[in-house]
């Protein structure tokens, strides 16, 4: 069949493809920028080693592109898909490791379209965004050190990893499984104590926001935990959480399972205990989600669902391993047929509800308030002169700052908005 004369020129169509569209339906449905998006701008206006709420990272990548662009909510979508399609590119080559056919490289990637992490949810740049391309070149690398135990690769594998953890704490699962599975393979002789040197381009990338974090009481952790409703204190929730939590996974999946299905004559998984590539996805791809459910039922905690996002980036390059031999290439016009209407139906009801729905965050007018901002400052403030700095929330204030030409650089404030000149003389906004 000519779908499997030239898999990497398919492969580049659908991430192009889906980089266009997904930065083009938010560009032209949305007013404004998400709340996620604005906030982590607000963060990048005055940059540091940690915020109130993360770790920098997800505020760095934003400010690099306002240098670049400005103001053009268009080049925050695209640096979303950015995010995506690298990762979809790095669960490709890593394919190219597990299979002789590409085709199922190709699949392993697009079976991920029936997964909303990586395509619904992605127009809105945030720390689980931000995660994902980290992620997937952390667990790159991981399996490039087993393979050939090469100190750049270890390397590689600690600063990616550090990148992660920097981009979210919640990197922390995938750090277990990479230790437990590190732990293993050390035991059984499988690998050296090389694949320690991976700690030391992690600590040197995390040391700097270990220092922020001990100096600023480590807020960024009190939020998190915060935010899993660990002090709704209840022996329930040690039951309804994590059944909460595994409803809202299989969920999700469905799509994916869907798609999955179709492909194959009948469901049998094909398990080899010794094999070091099977133990390698399992341990990627389960060991994670295992102490996340485990974290929810020995705490009690809520675990949000866009938590999981970065979770499932090697998902299907676990599946078409574990069912390759069942999978049917005769059905591959039934599969292309579910892959299209998943991949075309997400942007449409995206952009129904971006359209048809007038109360969201994206419909908010921070161009107006922003100028309604500068006018209040200038009449108000003559004496003051340029504005340097905004008090305030992220959203109303980092609002203000994305949008004035002269960007003032955001300090956080719960009550009022301020806006302050270079000595922090400050008028307030009403």
């Amino acid at each position: 069949m000519a779908i499997y004369k030239n898999i990497n020129s398919l492969f580049y169509i659908f991430v192009t493809t889906h980089l266009l569209i997904w930065t083009l339906v938010p560009s032209l449905t949305n007013h404004n920028l998400p709340l996620d998006t604005i906030e982590a701008l607000a963060w990048g206006s005055n940059l540091d080693w940690g915020f109130n709420k993360h770790p920098p990272m997800s505020a760095l990548l934003p400010e690099i592109f306002y240098q670049i662009f400005g103001s053009q909510d268009w080049a925050y979508y695209l640096l979303s898909q950015i995010c995506i399609v690298v990762s979809f590119f790095v669960v490709f080559k890593l394919a190219e490791d597990f299979f002789d056919n590409k085709i199922y490289c190709l699949l392993s990637v697009l079976l991920l379209e029936g997964i909303y992490f990586y395509n619904f949810t992605t127009p809105e740049f945030n720390v689980n965004v931000c995660l994902i391309p980290f992620w997937s070149l952390s667990v790159f690398y991981l399996w490039k050190g087993i393979k050939n135990n090469k100190t750049l690769d270890w390397l590689l594998l600690g600063l990616f990893s550090g990148f992660g953890f920097l981009s979210k704490y919640l990197f922390i699962y995938l750090g277990l499984a990479i230790d437990v599975l590190l732990i293993y393979m050390i035991y059984t002789k499988r690998l050296n104590f090389k694949c320690l040197v991976s700690f030391v381009s992690f600590i040197i990338i995390l040391l700097p926001h270990i220092i922020w974090l001990t100096e600023n009481d480590y807020i960024t952790i009190t939020y998190g935990l915060l935010r899993t409703g660990s002090e709704d204190v209840s022996i329930f929730n040690h039951i309804k959480h994590p059944l909460i939590f595994l409803v809202k996974q299989i969920g999700l999946l469905l799509p994916f399972l869907l798609m999955v299905f179709v492909l194959i004559r009948k469901f049998k998984m094909n398990i080899n205990l010794n094999d070091e590539k099977l133990l390698f996805l399992v341990s990627i791809n389960l060991i994670p989600i295992f102490f996340i459910f485990l974290t929810s039922f020995t705490m009690g905690v809520k675990i949000r669902t866009m938590w999981m996002t970065p979770f499932y980036l090697s998902f299907g390059l676990l599946f078409v391993y574990v069912l390759k031999s069942q999978i049917n290439l005769e059905k591959m016009k039934v599969f292309t047929s579910i892959f299209l209407i998943l991949f075309l139906i997400s942007p449409i009801l995206y952009s129904f509800v971006s359209i048809t729905k007038t109360d969201k965050r994206t419909d908010f007018n921070g161009k107006n308030l922003a100028k309604q901002a500068k006018v209040f400052y200038e009449t108000e403030g003559k004496d003051l002169g340029k504005m340097e700095y905004i008090k305030g929330n992220e959203w109303i204030a980092g609002n203000i700052s994305y949008h004035l030409p002269e960007r003032p650089k955001w300090i956080y404030n719960s009550s009022e908005v301020q806006m302050c000149n270079k000595d922090m003389k400050c008028l307030n906004y009403k």
